[in-house]
């Protein structure tokens, strides 16, 4: 992101004077633009969709669907969409099933403007971020996960890239994961990007080479 590049984020908290101050704190930085806000977790993922942000600013504790179920639809869709949470919550379940479901970063909400606003800097440039007392929980739970993902891709991704080096075709991937085909070709993509290829046979000679069309 450059300099004058303001990162696109969503709020979604069912507190609306939350949701305003939070606006407040991160548009005053000058870094952040809130193009959409969601009440719920049912409303979210369908803003997700309709405003396109690049982060979403996600609480737990929602109306209609939970926050973890909303964050796996959202990462499920739009790969490209990082979610940071921000949640009242400490616990270490609340914290590892966000993770697992794919939240690039966990905040308290006791955390303050500047740290909340570094923060979405930070996980919108692809750097994991977690308040400071859940930081080990965290390191602790992402290698534990590394001994069944690839290296720099969720387990979704590993998972949608495993099929691709068996030769399922997207439609074939995506039944076989109760996915939209688009987004099978949006997780493909993505995964493309963070492996640095251009190509889906590139795609196949590496997970072949590793071993993935006989996991």
């Amino acid at each position: 992101m450059s300099g004058d590049e303001k990162v696109r984020v969503m709020v979604v908290d069912d507190h609306p004077v939350w949701r305003d101050g939070v606006r407040a704190d991160l548009e005053a930085s000058g870094r952040v633009e809130v193009v959409a806000e969601a009440a719920d977790g049912g409303d979210a993922i369908e803003r997700a969709r309709e405003a396109m942000p690049e982060l979403v600013l996600m609480d737990l504790n929602l109306p209609t669907v939970p926050g973890v179920e909303a964050i796996r639809r959202i990462v499920e869709e739009s790969p490209h969409v990082k979610v940071l949470v921000l949640s009242a919550s400490a616990e270490e379940a609340d914290v590892l099933e966000a993770v697992k479901v794919g939240a690039s970063g966990y905040l308290l909400k006791s955390a303050t403007a500047a740290e909340l606003v570094d923060a979405v800097v930070r996980v919108r440039a692809g750097e994991p971020t977690f308040s400071p007392s859940l930081a080990a929980l965290v390191l602790g739970e992402f290698r534990r996960m590394s001994g069944t993902t690839e290296p720099g891709l969720t387990a979704r991704e590993t998972e949608v890239l495993r099929l691709v080096a068996k030769g399922y075709t997207y439609k074939e991937i995506a039944d076989q994961l109760f996915l939209s085909t688009k987004t099978v070709q949006n997780h493909v993509q993505n995964i493309l990007t963070k492996l640095q290829l251009s190509r889906r046979y590139e795609l196949m000679r590496y997970a072949i080479r590793r071993g993935l069309d006989r996991s």
